[in-house]
């Protein structure tokens, strides 16, 4: 039965693989990974539709939403310590210390964070990752890439997101058992939420992978830059230029377009935020997505980044 279950196992990951392997002659530019990029994608979509997303349908259908909400308020909480110390690294001394008083208002007030309380008293939540800081001292961004299971990044990014790793309280828990434990959660509850906002992007995009890839880069641009201006523009456009600092005047122009996240990373998928102001403030969406009435506003969603918190809260 377990051989079975391995063959099994390998014939879906080769299909995938077969599916994905497109051969691309001339590289879009500022993508010069393209056509392995193009099969990561599509291996990572295969193992999302196979696997994730079933799961997190289940999950919707069996978990009651007012538990489901809870988690994705708890795990959170937990990513403002992170994205309070990077505000902190990046010298937004004011952005830092609100994500503490709202680590503390909702781990005291909101019973270990399972009620955002923090958010019910005008304090705003941010998104920051190492990655992020990265950008803001001045490191150009590379090349696009998508990582295996953890989808869209940049040359940049990847870097950032080890550093990431090590900076999730997740990481520290004790036993190794319960730690992956929590780490499966939260992305069983972060891919629940994104449900309703994959399947908008499934339908409205032609070209998902130059969707996804466009969305990612020029929101990621929009954080360094610090939200200056209008929301980016989400289309199916040519790429942005990969060094923030040069890109700068072009972000603070941009237009805002409706966005569905990314619906290809198989792996722990975070629900980045709506359009950010100046500190890069988020937006609270409306609640977490799936059967009946819980439904995000593709708007409000971007290609998550790998690992990550979920920056999505819940009225």
């Amino acid at each position: 039965m377990q051989a079975m279950r391995v063959r099994s196992a390998a014939i879906v990951v080769g299909v995938a693989l077969l599916a994905g392997c497109a051969t691309v002659t001339t590289p879009t530019k500022g993508d010069p990974f393209e056509s392995y990029n193009r099969t990561m994608f599509t291996v990572n979509d295969k193992i999302d539709q196979l696997a994730l997303k079933p799961v997190a349908k289940a999950y919707v259908w069996a978990v009651p939403e007012l538990v489901r909400n809870s988690v994705t308020n708890f795990f959170s909480n937990i990513g403002d310590v992170y994205i309070a110390a990077n505000n902190l690294a990046q010298l937004k001394i004011a952005d830092g210390v609100s994500d503490i008083v709202r680590v503390a208002m909702n781990t005291v007030f909101g019973v270990g964070g399972l009620f955002d309380v923090a958010t019910i008293a005008k304090l705003p939540k941010h998104e920051a990752d190492f990655g992020l800081t990265l950008g803001h001292y001045g490191v150009p961004a590379g090349p696009y890439v998508v990582l295996p299971l953890l989808g869209p990044s940049t040359v940049r990014d990847t870097g950032g997101t080890v550093v990431d790793y090590f900076g999730n309280p997740l990481t520290y828990v004790k036993p190794d058992s319960l730690s992956w434990a929590l780490y499966g959660v939260n992305l069983i509850d972060v891919r629940a939420n994104l449900l309703g906002a994959s399947d908008v992007l499934s339908d409205a995009a032609l070209d998902k992978y130059s969707f996804v890839r466009n969305a990612y880069l020029q929101r990621r641009q929009y954080l360094i830059t610090g939200g200056e201006g209008s929301a980016p523009d989400y289309g199916e456009a040519p790429l942005p230029n990969y060094d923030e600092n040069a890109a700068a005047p072009a972000a603070a122009s941009a237009a805002a377009v409706p966005l569905a996240p990314a619906s290809a990373t198989a792996a722990p998928a975070t629900a980045a935020s709506a359009a950010q102001g100046a500190s890069g403030t988020a937006e609270a969406p409306a609640a977490a997505s799936g059967a009946g009435s819980n439904t995000i506003p593709s708007n409000q969603m971007v290609p998550p980044r790998i690992p990550s918190f979920p920056s999505i809260r819940l009225r």
